[in-house]
């Protein structure tokens, strides 16, 4: 006969372990998928992670998500294809292995090799590989990791360049010399995407200056009080010795101010907007006397003399405020209409660097020019223009033909002041020419080399570890600067101010902006499209795909492709170096690459062709050929190709950014459009249903994937997608090492198991809300959960062992169940429904939390505790076969339905169940539960549900006044209006009468004076929806009569006139109930209310004093481990109170207890577990076994 399994102990860890041994040396996975060969297929994208770090408790909780729905689509018969992969480039991996080098960017091709460093960043980038697939094993997560896609690989890379081929021939692929962001730390620029990043922009307190700049040929009457200047704001005086012009805005109002230099005294008439004087002039510095001020007077006085509009402002000139560095122009065929034409009348200014010609341009640059970006939210509405470092600045400079500050190199390059280490240019870095034009060698050697933030200072990064607390608290450059400006007179106002700077992503230094020729995607022609396309997909949360996406979309920049690094993916583009018209081509494949070498080989630019060399064969798709080659630098750097022309053509050294890399996965996983083309081209494996990453990726992984589809395809890249929120520490504070409060994943699994922490991360909160992780709230769903099952299911399998039960019976028509049966049943299929219904919307918290619920508050605490007695004793009736049944299609139901959030539990569950321990009967390889309509009955859940809030509501007025439930009391009064209710509380009345231990119910009318009846206003909610009438409207509510608010309560809205208005008052927006009244108390819950007579007579007492009895010998029996079909006998000695209550229900105590006798004793020796305390009453029962 079969049996169901039964255990002693319950630890989810071991079970964890134990089923998990099983499915590896079953195969279980593979099974699963062979099994679901040739069905409809579910297309899942696995974003990679990069294995050069550990994983972390927050990977638990993006794994756990993405592998719900792929159990669950598998048991809905979907072939799921899960291919795992790794992201191998990028600066995460170059600055590891920097670090762990010792080296710095600039190092490599000196220290170490190029070859050398892309080596060791090969190695480090699967440092950890390992470990993640021992997490990705240990918590359940079913992904091929046996065969990854590799972003390294050569024939991914080979994809890689074929989609940028693509760009190239639509005429998305440009270069182009802009202002862009750039991380003086990483070596590197970055795109927009990257600055976009979660936590790059942050609050900083740096020192700001409102600085002053002399006026030239100022008119007399700014001239005749004092000194006139332009005052202009910055956050970054660093930059002011790069400053060629100040903008102003054309339609603001802009006034000159005769006053004092706060700092020296001096007399100066200033020019600022008249909107930000407020922040520079108090109101009462209009009136002070102007002769009586005195350096360092609180009041500092003022008079506007004269007002202007900005556009009156442009033109005029100003001196240079730091006159290190003159401006200058690099004249050649790509040079501004504006520097060729001043270089042709100004010879004298012009020199020579090498082969180029500059020409200095001091005369061109500090004057006025407009900016309709201006604003006068904060500083003097003045902006003092850096051409070099800002793309703000740059396009308003070249529009009104300004030139930039320029260093220029004895390379002839030009760059700005502060070079890609974040510190001022050396002069002897600079061309001897240029310095001795340009350069005002006294001063600007002052500054030479001195670094404009403390944190890329090398004494505050020793053996590469960034000392912020001693950085923060140094002075900077900035406030050298700002000081020897106020020594100077030159500054109106120095102050720390608190502004929010982009911090690269990766580095967690400040980025700055640089002039630089980059490679960009010209996503902007596409932004209308991928907007489009977007609202296609479903986001969850919709928030996430119309805001932080949506508008990202909105607002979206050209992508800055170029990486200047080592370790990436190369730009396949080669170009002419030759100063006459330039040749490039992009190549699209290794094939071309080997045809284009063969015509350099054959022109006699290469010797010969390096893969020919290597054995590599085109056409021969196999991983030992292209193994054979190597398409990173720096071998593809040493490849020189041939032009139409027959010039010698170099591959441009950047990298691409490794977000492409992730990015074109769909494609570059399948070696497409080489190998698998059908498949990507008919839909088996593209676009993705479903796909899910952190909310870090939104502009990041989501955005690349999106862009590239959209540009290549004009297609959308995933149909659905979850972002999930953060994981936080209990306090709500972000997980750190450093804060030292990580979370390891590995210590957690192994204490807990996995199961109840996936279900955990589940349904404590929605996926894309940030978790703030409590082990708490681990141990509370092992607890409430998990160990309920488990107790559930040890019930169902001790008694069904005992009477046969196998589960192979044949069935009982449902028809023929009790109430009770047909209540759980129908409870169940609602339950499979709304599961079903989570699931398949990506609402995987809902359906935890519907599984949860069913199981604690229908199956356990209310279906199981009110049938216990039909599984014990006798034989099998109809009725308890019927019991047996109910409970295990329950048991085996909820298994399925839980597999996709806790497998390992569930497949232990399942296979108990069934009674097979083979993969067969694995519930991962089950269909998912479908939910039998017909056995679905609407009203008798709410019967049922009304019976347990009345339960709910009886016990705990028991809890409030201290009665146990043990102890019975006569009525509970239920005041009832509604026919329809009333029957429902009829048809359930014994069920709760039982429940609650009371032992009638009493109907009353709701208006017949039994209950006072009180209403509470709800301002939190009447606030909202009646602003300024909210008070008037509760003051009406607080005013309603008895039979107002029975109407009220009955009808569910109240109409009122306020204020002349007609309005509605809802019952949510309210709390209606009834006080207690004498030997009753009262509760209420939403439209029921109900009284509890808690007046105990002596016949009552008696009663409870005998069940009192009847619970401590049972307890006394299992801690006797006696067998549930034991036979005992009773001797009892107690008050007199206690003896007649045992005579009194001497059959029920016998019946409840499985005892043949009971005698009444005195003086009776007993052991110590059999002396009871039942309130104050000293109770002793000798128990012994009946022969």
């Amino acid at each position: 006969m079969k049996k169901f399994a039964e255990y002693n102990k319950f630890n989810l860890s071991n079970i964890n372990k134990e089923v998990l041994e099983r499915w590896n040396s079953e195969e279980l996975f593979e099974q699963s998928m062979k099994e679901r060969e040739g069905c409809p297929t579910f297309v899942f994208y696995e974003g990679p992670p990069s294995a050069n770090g550990m994983p972390g408790i927050h990977h638990v909780m993006a794994r756990t998500i993405k592998d719900i729905f792929c159990r669950y689509k598998t048991m809905k018969g979907f072939h799921v294809k899960r291919k795992a992969g790794w992201d191998t480039h990028g600066l995460p991996v170059e600055l590891g292995v920097e670090k762990s080098l010792g080296i710095k960017k600039e190092d490599i091709g000196k220290k170490i090799s190029i070859e050398e460093y892309n080596k060791a960043c090969r190695r480090e980038v699967m440092k950890y590989t390992g470990e993640w697939k021992s997490l990705t094993n240990k918590m359940g997560y079913w992904v091929d990791t046996d065969n990854p896609y590799i972003t390294y690989d050569n024939k991914y890379i080979e994809s890689l360049w074929w989609l940028l081929s693509q760009l190239y021939k639509k005429g998305l692929l440009y270069k182009g010399y802009t202002i862009q962001p750039y991380s003086p730390e990483a070596g590197t620029g970055l795109s927009s995407h990257e600055l976009n990043q979660p936590g790059c922009y942050r609050d900083v307190k740096d020192t700001t200056a409102t600085v002053l700049f002399d006026i030239v040929d100022a008119p007399a009457e700014l001239s005749e009080w004092g000194r006139p200047c332009f005052a202009a704001w910055t956050t970054t005086p660093w930059t002011l010795a790069s400053n060629t012009a100040l903008c102003v805005g054309p339609r603001f109002d802009y006034v000159a101010i005769k006053t004092y230099n706060p700092y020296t005294g001096e007399k100066i008439t200033l020019v600022m907007a008249k909107d930000c004087m407020k922040t520079y002039f108090k109101p009462e510095g209009a009136e002070a006397d102007m002769d009586e001020y005195h350096s360092g007077d609180k009041v500092l006085p003022y008079r506007i003399i004269k007002e202007w509009k900005g556009s009156d402002l442009v033109g005029m000139k100003y001196r240079q405020l730091m006159p290190w560095v003159l401006p200058s122009g690099k004249v050649d065929r790509n040079a501004p209409e504006f520097i060729c034409k001043y270089a042709a009348g100004n010879p004298d200014k012009c020199f020579e660097v090498g082969a180029d010609t500059f020409v200095e341009m001091g005369d061109c640059a500090f004057r006025v020019i407009p900016g309709d970006y201006v604003t006068t939210d904060d500083g003097t509405g003045i902006v003092h223009i850096a051409p070099t470092f800002g793309a703000d600045d740059a396009k308003v400079a070249k529009a009104a033909d300004i030139p930039s500050l320029f260093m220029v190199t004895k390379a002839g390059e030009t760059r700005p002041m502060v070079d890609l280490t974040g510190k001022y240019f050396f002069l002897d870095e600079c061309a001897d020419e240029f310095v001795k034009r340009c350069v005002n060698e006294e001063l600007y050697s002052k500054y030479a080399g001195r670094f404009v933030k403390n944190d890329f200072a090398p004494e505050f990064n020793v053996d590469g570890k960034f000392d912020k607390a001693a950085a923060d608290k140094a002075e900077d450059l900035n406030i050298f600067l700002s000081l020897e400006l106020k020594q100077q007179g030159k500054a109106l106002k120095i102050e720390k101010h608190v502004h929010n700077y982009p911090h690269c992503w990766r580095t967690d230094k400040p980025v700055l902006y640089y002039p630089l020729d980059s490679w960009f995607i010209k996503s902007t022609a596409m932004r209308d499209r991928m907007i489009e396309l977007n609202g296609e997909i479903l986001w969850k949360p919709a928030s996430t795909g119309s805001g932080r996406f949506g508008k990202w979309l909105e607002n979206l920049q050209d992508w800055n492709l170029s990486r200047s690094r080592y370790w990436g993916t190369p730009l396949p583009i080669w170009r002419t170096r030759n100063s006459g018209k330039v040749e490039e081509k992009c190549i699209d494949s290794v094939a071309m690459l080997y045809d284009e070498i063969e015509k350099a080989v054959a022109a006699g630019l290469m010797a010969e062709n390096p893969l020919k060399k290597a054995g590599f064969v085109v056409g021969d798709y196999s991983k030992e050929n292209y193994d054979k080659i190597d398409l990173h630098r720096p071998y593809v750097d040493d490849i020189v190709l041939v032009s139409e022309s027959g010039a010698p053509m170099y591959r441009e050294s950047d990298l691409i950014d490794v977000w492409f890399d992730s990015g074109a996965m769909p494609f570059a996983q399948q070696h497409y459009p080489f190998e698998n083309k059908e498949i990507v081209d008919n839909g088996d494996v593209f676009p993705a249903d479903f796909i899910a990453e952190g909310v870090d990726q939104t502009r990041g992984w989501f955005f690349t994937l999106h862009a590239i589809a959209t540009m290549v395809f004009d297609a959308k890249s995933f149909k659905a997608v979850i972002s999930n929120g953060l994981v936080l520490d209990k306090f709500g504070n972000k997980m750190s090492k450093r804060l030292g409060n990580a979370v390891n994943p590995f210590e957690t699994i192994e204490k807990y198991g996995s199961d109840p922490l996936r279900w955990y991360m589940i349904s404590n909160s929605s996926p894309w809300d940030n978790l703030k992780f409590d082990e708490a709230g681990i141990t509370e769903v092992s607890r409430k959960l998990f160990a309920t099952l488990y107790n559930t299911y040890s019930f169902l399998a001790l008694y069904a062992n005992v009477d046969g039960f196998t589960g192979d019976e044949p069935i009982v028509p449902v028809e023929k169940r009790p109430e009770i049966d047909r209540w759980i049943l129908s409870s169940l299929n609602t339950l499979v429904k709304t599961v079903d219904a989570s699931l398949e919307s990506y609402e995987p918290t809902k359906a935890a939390r519907a599984i949860s619920d069913f199981v604690n508050d229908n199956l356990s605490n209310w279906y199981v505790r009110l049938n216990r007695k039909r599984f014990w004793g006798g034989g099998m009736s109809e009725d308890k076969l019927s019991a047996y049944q109910t409970l295990h299609e329950c048991m085996k139901t909820v298994a399925l339905l839980m597999a996709p959030i806790s497998p390992f539990y569930a497949d232990q569950l399942y296979r108990d169940l069934v009674h097979a321990d083979d993969a067969g009967n694995s519930v991962h390889l089950a269909k998912f539960p479908v939910a039998d309509e017909n056995a679905i009955d609407e009203r008798l859940e709410e019967r049922m549900s009304i019976a347990q809030t009345l339960t709910s509501m009886v016990l705990s007025l028991r809890r409030k006044s201290n009665i146990k439930v043990r102890q019975p009391l006569s009525t509970i009064m239920i005041p009832v209006d509604d026919a329809e209710l009333r029957t429902s509380i009829e048809a359930m009345s014994d069920l709760i009468l039982s429940e609650v231990n009371v032992k009638s119910i009493k109907y009353v009318k709701a208006d017949d004076g039994v209950l006072v009846y009180k209403v509470k206003p709800d301002f939190k909610k009447l606030g909202p929806k009646h602003g300024k009438n909210m008070k008037a409207v509760a003051g009406a509510i607080s005013g309603l009569t008895q039979t107002e608010i029975l109407e009220f309560q009955s009808k569910g809205t109240l109409p009122l006139l306020v204020n002349g208005e007609q309005v509605n008052v809802d019952l949510e927006d309210v709390e209606i109930f009834s006080e207690d009244i004498p030997g009753w108390l009262v509760a209420n819950e939403g439209n029921l209310t109900l009284a509890l007579d808690v007046t105990i007579s002596d016949e009552l007492r008696q009663e409870g004093i005998a069940r009192d009895i009847v619970n401590r010998i049972q307890n006394l029996r299992k801690s006797r481990d006696y067998d549930i079909t034991d036979r005992i006998n009773l001797t009892i000695e107690g008050d007199e109170q206690t003896n007649d209550a045992v005579l009194c229900f001497k059959e029920y105590i016998q019946r409840q207890v499985l005892a043949d006798s009971i005698e009444i004793a005195s003086g009776l020796q007993v052991a110590e577990d059999e002396t009871f305390d039942i309130d104050g009453l000293t109770i002793k029962v000798r128990v012994e076994l009946a022969k």
